[in-house]
């Protein structure tokens, strides 16, 4: 059996679970609502506050789907009831970001500024402090949409491995390379 698809998701107080006979599982919690369609041959049950994920047969698709399903259930339920937070950091001379109300605006050593509208479900927020990296903190109940809106600033300027400038997540560290000079 998968390790992942057997381990029962355990419910925190104020999620609720709802599954239709369409294999739709609604999730709601204090921070939000959530949908998702779940392969047709797997099954669910709810019960003493714990969802499990069971499979049909052996067979490798549904090994693969046991697996994924339960882990983007187990992602939604903490989503609605916790939430997901991605920090990045703006590493460059000159490189600043703003954000007002839903449009996040980014300097990143270009001719012009990037201006990025977020969707509704995904709250930002910019700290500029003296001596310090800019950084931009993305807050979502969806761990999808806030991991591709931080893809989404992040191939604006990726980092470089020569002076380690660019959008980095927080705590990532760059593999520096010397360059020409140093072969010299």
């Amino acid at each position: 059996m998968s390790r992942t698809g057997k381990n029962p998701i355990s419910l925190p107080e104020g999620v609720e679970v709802k599954i239709t006979d369409d294999n739709m599982v609604t999730v709601i919690g204090k921070l939000g609502e959530l949908h998702q369609k779940i392969h047709k041959d797997l099954t669910m049950k709810l019960e003493d506050g714990s969802l499990t994920v069971n499979r049909p047969t052996e067979s490798r698709e549904h090994k693969a789907q046991h697996g994924l399903s339960r882990s983007l259930l187990s992602n939604m339920i903490i989503g609605v009831s916790e939430g997901y937070t991605i920090i990045q950091e703006l590493v460059g001379v000159g490189y600043k970001a703003n954000a007002r109300g839903q449009v996040l605006e980014l300097a990143l050593g270009y001719s012009h500024s990037i201006f990025l509208e977020l969707p509704a479900e995904v709250k930002v927020e910019t700290v500029t402090e003296r001596g310090k990296n800019p950084t931009i903190t993305l807050k979502s109940h969806d761990k999808q949409l806030v991991g591709q809106v931080a893809a989404k600033i992040r191939s604006f300027r990726k980092p470089e491995p020569y002076k380690g400038k660019g959008i980095l997540f927080q705590g990532e560290q760059i593999r520096r390379k010397a360059g020409k000079a140093a072969a010299e």
